[in-house]
């Protein structure tokens, strides 16, 4: 596993390495995972603006303009992404929202994750379920998110 980590970090590196694009992430279940995978890339210094951990609703709400409501949401996943790149001054963010476990939230049961992927103002948005335990749902929701971002930065590049 720790090899497919790698590797995937190993690609955002190269694929960002010319600072093009500027990277940003806001995470709720990952509680800072996902933002240390993107800092351990290669050449992370020169795209990756940082990230945002809103673990609490009332921050998700307060800080990153997410409507009331459910914060285990596609709405709340796609306020998340347009946060993160208005406040952290980033051309692509990443949001992934969703419940660990072991105990449902929102109504939803563990292993239920929205994502959303934000860029130039627009957001995609995704439901993901997994199982397991909690941290293998947020290794789970880690990868996943990376393998996004990798694929939407490789087809921005060839655009651009």
């Amino acid at each position: 596993m720790a090899q497919h980590v790698d590797s995937l970090q190993e690609r955002l590196g190269d694929i960002l390495g010319g600072g093009s694009l500027r990277v940003a992430v806001a995470e709720s279940l990952t509680g800072g995972e996902l933002s240390a995978r993107f800092a351990s890339a290669p050449g992370a210094s020169d795209w990756f603006r940082g990230g945002i951990v809103a673990y609490a609703s009332g921050v998700k709400h307060q800080l990153l303009d997410v409507p009331p409501g459910p914060v285990v949401s596609e709405p709340a996943a796609a306020a998340m992404a347009a946060g993160a790149c208005r406040l952290l001054g980033a051309d692509v963010a990443i949001a992934v929202t969703g419940v660990g476990g072991p105990d449902e939230q929102d109504g939803q049961p563990p292993g239920t994750v929205w994502m959303a992927l934000g860029h130039d103002g627009v957001s995609e948005t995704k439901l993901e379920r997994y199982s397991g335990s909690p941290e293998e749902i947020i290794d789970a929701t880690c990868t996943t998110a990376l393998e996004w971002v990798i694929a939407h930065c490789d087809v921005s590049a060839i655009v651009t």
